[in-house]
């Protein structure tokens, strides 16, 4: 890295914590800390300056994070809304639309979730059945989504539907925003393995979306949903979730930065140093010496060391100006294996203490038990690992697609998913 970018990094850093020493203030609520935030451009810094932001280089977002750590300011907003919907508002929409929306993500007042999968549509997202027929200014939706998390916190919903059966099935989705709070739309959670119900299955019949919430255009919504799922192998949060039904906006913010209260994320509960993690179990069980516990927490620290480097290097090809994409696949893979490897070498360090749900603080407080439980969801969730490696292959290889007989088919004559008879 140059002297010139340490030194703007630097600056950022200074800047962003100056302004938070001079505004944050922990006995605002929640949504008045926000709007402040929003106002100030420093909650999301990379967006433009007309939108809610500061045109930072993507490679300064780390320098405003450490700023908030260094404060103990609470951060940003954080749901799909605006980790990905704001990015992807930003890149498609027209200025109606992000006049529309942008404020309210920038601000927390809404939650938003991804319709995208389907119990016939997962990996294939471009083989979705869900429809939305025009009627008039309105579109008129049937079908499934399942896999979608938070929907039961959602105010609205980024929603890839298909809009014509004609064409073949990359040319007739269509990407809008819909309200979930409407008759029609049935959120229903599904309880996993590590006890968390963050996931949903959710079903529209006859529910409605304004023409005028179409991101992009008409039938061309896969442009825009490669672009959500781009952001989405990038995305980070450090904020709390907005939105009222997490109950956090009328909160005193100081109480939700110090973990007083907590909104309804469930899953692991782990920082990010996972192998700092496993050492200190390690020395509580006497294993501080053990050659393969030790040989263990080594890799573990290179794997994440790696997917850190390789978290700025990203961050530079962004502040160049090239738009997410095999890099987001890479990562994604790395951050797979790594859940892996923790869990593997956490409950072989934690011994028989890895059966047990609760433990100790000492011994991880059940974060290593929570992480093999939801580990497998990290190779699903955000497209799985086939996905991603055929990516790699294609964008970052080079190699040749795989065979596609069914790339120029029209859409109605094909069997895919649960699809069996011709609409």
């Amino acid at each position: 890295m140059t002297t010139q970018a340490v030194d703007s990094i630097e600056t950022t850093r200074d800047e962003a914590r100056s302004w938070l020493r001079a505004h944050w203030d922990p006995e605002l609520t929640v949504q008045q800390w926000w709007a402040v935030l929003a106002d100030s451009g420093w909650g999301f810094p990379t967006w433009p300056k007309e939108w809610f932001g500061r045109d930072l280089d993507p490679v300064l977002s780390g320098a405003v994070r450490e700023a908030f750590a260094d404060v103990g300011a609470l951060g940003p907003p954080s749901s799909l809304g605006q980790m990905l919907g704001g990015p992807t508002l930003l890149t498609h929409a027209s200025e109606e639309v992000k006049a529309r929306f942008l404020p309210a993500l920038a601000r927390g007042e809404e939650f938003w979730c991804q319709f995208f999968s389907e119990p016939g549509s997962g990996s294939d997202l471009a083989s979705a059945q869900t429809k939305a027929v025009a009627d008039g200014d309105l579109f008129i939706v049937n079908g499934q989504k399942v896999w979608t998390s938070g929907a039961q916190w959602a105010d609205r919903g980024m929603l890839v539907a298909r809009t014509d059966t004609e064409v073949p099935k990359h040319r007739g989705l269509t990407y809008f925003v819909i309200d979930v709070d409407q008759p029609g739309v049935d959120v229903r959670p599904i309880h996993q393995m590590n006890d968390a119900h963050g996931f949903n299955e959710v079903f529209f019949t006859d529910a409605e979306v304004a023409a005028d919430r179409v991101v992009g255009e008409v039938n061309d919504g896969w442009a825009v949903a490669v672009t959500t799922l781009a952001f989405e192998r990038f995305m980070s949060a450090f904020g709390a979730s907005p939105g009222k039904k997490a109950g956090l906006l009328e909160r005193r913010a100081g109480d939700v930065v110090s973990g007083a209260v907590r909104g309804p994320r469930e899953g692991a509960a782990y920082g990010s140093d996972l192998a700092a993690m496993i050492t200190d179990i390690a020395r509580t069980r006497g294993l501080a010496d053990d050659p393969v516990a030790r040989q263990g927490i080594v890799d573990l620290y290179i794997q994440q060391e790696l997917g850190r480097i390789s978290g700025l290097r990203s961050a530079a090809s962004v502040r160049l100006g090239r738009r997410p994409s095999g890099d987001g696949s890479v990562r994604k893979l790395a951050r797979s294996d790594l859940m892996r490897s923790a869990r593997e070498l956490g409950e072989a360090v934690l011994g028989p203490y890895g059966t047990l749900r609760s433990v100790e603080e000492e011994l991880g407080g059940g974060s290593i038990q929570q992480i093999a439980l939801s580990s497998p969801s990290s190779s699903i969730a955000g497209g799985t690992d086939e996905i991603q490696h055929n990516i790699i292959g294609e964008r970052v290889l080079g190699l040749p697609k795989e065979p596609q007989i069914d790339r120029e088919i029209p859409f109605r004559e094909l069997k895919v998913g649960t699809q069996r008879t011709t609409p």
